[in-house]
């Protein structure tokens, strides 16, 4: 088997931050969490995965400090997987991700789960980046500088 590359120690912030993540299942797991997964056995459910691969996405999740195992919120003698601040960070990563898909991967009227504001009901809005003084940008309007 190759031994995976590790991006640890890159000075780009994305190569980092997918090093973090580390593959699909590690950002399944984060969506599944932001819509309430906190069990071992509700992550394997939903996804589908071997215990033997989600165990191990676990693991580098919590180790990263994305995850943090905490006593069952019902008092059994299980443990919960829960975000913690850094993991929560992601929410606009995962909302991004979400957009996107819809956006370009389902025909209209095509089936597909939606987020929603539960106040309102509705989806949010599409996530746009904005200069500091309000500006929309696009790609054309960015470029990447090394700092300190």
């Amino acid at each position: 088997m190759a031994k995976r590359t590790r991006f640890n120690e890159s000075d780009c912030p994305v190569a980092r931050s997918v090093d973090a993540i580390g593959d699909w299942w590690s950002l399944l797991i984060v969506r599944d969490a932001f819509d309430g997964s906190r069990r071992f056995g509700e992550f394997q459910r939903s996804l589908g995965v071997a215990k033997n691969i989600l165990a191990a996405r676990l693991r580098v999740l919590v180790a990263g400090g994305i995850l943090d195992i905490v006593p069952a919120a019902d008092g059994s003698a299980y443990h919960d997987y829960v975000l913690t601040p850094k993991g929560k960070d992601l929410f606009p990563v995962i909302v991004a991700l979400r957009q996107w898909g819809e956006g370009h991967f389902f025909d209209p009227g095509e089936p597909h789960s939606e987020m929603v504001d539960r106040r309102h009901g509705q989806p949010p809005r599409v996530l746009e980046v904005h200069s500091a003084d309000g500006r929309q940008l696009g790609p054309d309007d960015i470029t990447v500088k090394k700092v300190g």
